[in-house]
């Protein structure tokens, strides 16, 4: 059947049909401007898609109201046939929110994209540029380790070179037991061939025959929750090399430390004094030369990993240690052990409460020996009696009948008494303002001379002697002679006794101290009265340090005072000559004697009043030898002996055993012989 070509319609018509709903029968393809394939055509003819009414009208009715009826197509608009398919997009309704368009997200996206990577690369070159150098620095700081590095403490010396104190190098062993725990063995055996285990056990395999320690008890401690536990304390260099070939640094660290040792034991332990954990002195020479023996510490900086192994190559810095300065005394350590063996012999004899014995260089004033009773032994600090410091400076004491030399002194100085001067000396005598005094023991009325009022030790006939003499004169020789001033010594503690102004003397006092009661003073002062009388009236001050030497070996002598003249040469030559007396067969000190060599001293026995009321002793006596020509000055001091109170029973023996071993080991020649005796009665 042939299709007949359909007279073009109205456009009235055409768009009233579509406003019908009804779709045109004629072909679309004169109203496209691109031809449609002729089967697609066909089909779409042949089964045509219905529009709802309601758009298509709607679709009308705008296109009216927008052209108006009847009005020609806009320029450029397509015209579409009646029945044609319109492919547009429906237009959306007035007042709805227009569709998101993926290029304006996109554009959206590289923006914020942009502000990102903004953002990192400020970041980066904050980082990288500006804190660079300080987190470098920060980064640097938690590799770093300093290790303080002790410095070697100076030795204490004798005279002769032997160290009485020195420090010997130990090691502190401490674990890390948090990272014991991983631990690897891979395989290890120990020494006896044994697998070594993971963990604690298996250090604690290794490290316990190198400790001693046991295995078990070991282990229990490395398996502890802390990063340090103390594993053991001065152990030798030779244990921690060992400890160090095990190669374990990552987990067991040895730290060097110093310990202070005293070979020569107790002999001058308490002059010596000691240290504590801090290397720092805390007693008799060791605190009083701590700025010389201490030393500058060093540091020692490197970088180490996070499991404390030393990083190869690693930053490192170090400040080497300066060793401390060596301190060499004037004490001869064998003249000190013999002081301390002969006063310790006597202390268990007597049953004394503590015993001092000094020797004293009288041309030079150094200190041969400082001998405090008691075996004190730096090593062991178990006991307080290591930081009590020597006697020989801290007690205090009245210094009794060897007082009388001083007031001797006076009275030939001044010449108001010579020593063949006549008194007449009964057991208790009074005084003209009243004061009685009495001698040591009862005894009849006496002829003595001076000179055997001193080989007596009579207080009455001092009493008599110290009529002639004015308070003033009596205080200012004693002042001379170093009561009240402190010995220059340099031990800690020292005191300096009492010396009272004589204005401040009461009428007891003033006869009290010329035979050294109402006066207090220390060993040492008393020691240097005679030291004084020996050197021929010149009071040279003691010394203890000859010097110091430093770490390059140089030795700086101590600095010498000048002595000074308390008295003439006449008159200490004729006091020497009085005090020989006293160890004469009439003397009150015959078992100070020394075969061959001449000894002057003097005896003394002294109260001491107790705080709880009561009193007690202080046994003396204080010589020198060879009396024809002095060298050595040796006091003996004993407190509250119970076999005797007298000097002359008690501490004269101790000087004699003394005194013949200086005389014998410094090869001091005899005496010659004696002069005529001085008479002793009248």
């Amino acid at each position: 059947m042939t299709r007949r070509e359909a007279p073009p319609a109205k456009a009235g018509a055409s768009r009233s049909t579509a406003a019908s709903g009804a779709r045109p029968r004629s072909a679309g393809s004169a109203a496209r401007t691109t031809p449609r394939p002729a089967a697609r055509t066909s089909a779409r003819l042949a089964a045509p898609t219905p529009r709802p009414a309601a758009r298509a009208g709607a679709r009308a009715s705008v296109g009216e109201t927008a052209r108006g009826a009847g009005a020609p197509p806009r320029a450029g608009a397509v015209s579409r046939a009646p029945g044609a398919i319109d492919r547009r997009p429906p237009a959306p309704p007035r007042g709805a929110p227009k569709p998101a368009s993926p290029e304006r997200r996109q554009r959206w996206l590289m923006v914020v994209a942009a502000l990102v990577v903004m953002v990192f690369v400020g970041r980066l070159v904050q980082v990288q540029v500006f804190q660079a150098p300080s987190l470098a620095a920060k980064a640097r700081a938690t590799r770093m380790v300093t290790i303080s590095e002790p410095a070697h403490r100076g030795d204490i010396t004798d005279r002769n070179g032997v160290v009485l104190a020195t420090s010997v190098d130990r090691y502190t062993i401490s674990a890390d037991p948090w990272a014991i725990q991983g631990y690897r063995a891979y395989g290890r055996q120990d020494a006896d061939g044994n697998p070594v285990a993971d963990g604690a056990l298996g250090v604690a395999q290794l490290l316990a025959p190198v400790l001693g320690a046991n295995k078990a008890e070991l282990a229990a401690r490395l398996n502890g929750d802390g990063r340090y536990v103390v594993l053991g304390r001065d152990v030798e260099p030779d244990k921690q090399r060992e400890i160090r070939a095990l190669g374990l640094q990552a987990y067991i660290r040895t730290e060097l430390v110093s310990k202070r040792v005293y070979p020569a034991g107790s002999v001058a332990g308490t002059l010596v004094g000691f240290v504590d954990d801090e290397q720092k002195g805390q007693g008799g020479l060791e605190r009083a030369y701590d700025d010389v023996l201490a030393g500058t510490a060093g540091q020692v900086s490197y970088e180490r990993s996070l499991d404390g192994v030393r990083i190869p190559g690693g930053e490192q810095a170090s400040t080497p240690a300066v060793a401390g300065g060596d301190v060499v005394l004037t004490i001869d350590s064998d003249i000190q052990w013999k002081a301390e063996d002969a006063i310790n012999d006597m202390v268990r004899k007597s049953g004394a409460a503590f015993g001092i014995v000094l020797v004293q260089d009288i041309h030079t004033g150094e200190m041969l020996a400082i001998a405090d009773s008691g075996a004190v032994d730096p090593n062991d600090r178990s006991t307080a009696s290591v930081a009590k410091g020597s006697r020989a400076v801290q007690e205090t004491f009245e210094p009794g009948s060897t007082g009388k030399v001083v007031t001797m002194a006076a009275a030939l100085e001044t010449g108001v008494w010579t020593p063949e001067s006549q008194f007449t000396v009964p057991y208790r005598f009074t005084t003209p303002n009243g004061q009685t005094f009495s001698d040591s023991h009862d005894h009849p009325v006496l002829n003595l001379t001076l000179a055997g009022v001193l080989a007596q030790s009579s207080n009455s006939g001092t009493v008599q002697i110290a009529e002639k003499i004015p308070p003033q004169v009596q205080y200012d020789f004693m002042h001379k002679f170093g009561f009240g001033e402190m010995t220059g010594l340099g031990l800690p503690a020292e005191s300096r006794g009492i010396l009272h102004p004589a204005d401040q003397w009461d009428g007891r006092t003033r006869y009290a101290v010329a035979f050294g009661q109402g006066v207090s003073v220390n060993a040492m002062q008393a020691t240097g009265v005679f030291s004084t009388v020996g050197n021929l009236g010149v009071s040279v001050p003691p010394t203890l340090v000859e010097g110091t030497r430093s770490p390059d070996g140089d030795l700086v002598a101590a600095e010498q005072k000048p002595g000074t003249r308390v008295i003439s040469e006449a008159t200490a030559t004729t006091l020497l000559h009085m005090m020989e007396e006293v160890t004469g067969e009439d003397g009150t000190a015959q078992q100070a004697q020394i075969p061959g060599y001449r000894v002057a001293g003097k005896t003394g026995t002294a109260q001491i009043f107790l705080p709880s009321g009561g009193y007690t002793y202080m046994a003396s006596f204080i010589g020198v030898a060879p009396a024809d020509d002095p060298r050595y000055t040796v006091s003996v001091f004993l407190k509250s002996p119970h076999s005797s109170i007298y000097g002359g029973v008690v501490a004269a023996p101790v000087f004699r055993d003394v005194m013949s071993f200086v005389l014998q080991k410094e090869a001091v020649p005899p005496s010659a012989p004696a002069p005529e005796p001085l008479p002793l009665t009248w």
